[in-house]
């Protein structure tokens, strides 16, 4: 019993970002199956919708519980766009808020033992990221025309580095989508890999017995410091992706 148990808790920490098939599907060649992954990105999208749902339907003058979390955050995300958009930002307020929320459920549901973390894959936060950033390129070719194209050109710049300086801007612009999506995979996964980590150790020191099992009190309380500060982590990232979300919005908008 002892080696089945430490055989399953010091499995590599790696292992829990593993995408699982669960349900198998296979449409004209394509692989469309439904994986750990689709599957808790879905329960976050559910639950986001319906703890909204509730709030509202249950939506009284004085907050009380979790009607009063809603509205930190959605005072937060209201002065991220105050902030960083102004007025002409109340316009994209739900999009905004749709991301912070999406984004805040897959993390903290992650914190769930054995469930998944979708944010800690890189094909999920690229693909979050890219989808978001041609749309706000759509938005400033829209807004601006053909005018748009004149950021990578900053005002008063001398004619013969033109093709540097826009060669320059254009490939930091570019590479806005990878930092923003590297910096949420990179702190997610880093903050669970940790953690299993840790919860590895204690184990481990529990199983052994003897002294060991009053030792691990020390590394015990290491890991319920580190799940307070990963829900920190969490909370942190979903603020921080959606705050460079605005800032990006904000540049194609006034086209600095």
């Amino acid at each position: 019993m002892y080696n089945i148990n430490k055989s399953f808790f010091l499995a590599s920490p790696l292992e829990q970002f593993e995408i699982i098939p669960i349900l198998p599907i296979e449409l004209s060649g394509f692989n469309i199956s439904i994986t750990n992954a689709s599957l808790f990105l879905m329960l976050s999208v559910a639950l986001s919708i319906f703890w909204f749902g509730l709030v509202i339907y249950k939506n009284k003058l004085v907050p009380r519980n979790w009607q009063s979390v809603k509205e930190i955050f959605y005072d937060t995300t209201l002065t991220l766009v105050q902030d960083n958009l102004g007025k002409k930002g109340y316009a994209y307020f739900p999009f905004i808020f749709t991301i912070f929320t999406i984004i805040l459920y897959c993390n903290l549901i992650g914190m769930v033992p054995y469930s998944f973390t979708v944010t800690s894959h890189i094909a999920f936060t690229f693909s979050l990221a890219l989808s978001i950033y041609i749309g706000i390129n759509i938005i400033g070719f829209r807004t601006h025309g053909i005018k748009f194209f004149t950021i990578f050109l900053p005002k008063g710049v001398p004619l013969f580095i033109v093709p540097l300086v826009v060669a320059i801007e254009f490939v930091s612009y570019i590479v806005k989508v990878f930092t923003i999506s590297i910096r949420l995979f990179a702190n997610m996964t880093s903050g669970h890999t940790l953690l299993k980590i840790i919860a590895g150790f204690v184990w481990t020191m529990i199983s052994i017995g003897g002294i060991f099992l009053y030792l691990q009190i020390i590394p015990l309380i290491l890991l319920l410091a580190l799940v307070g500060l990963e829900i920190g982590i969490a909370l942190l990232q979903a603020y921080v992706f959606t705050l460079l979300t605005c800032i990006y919005l904000n540049d194609v908008l006034e086209m600095h």
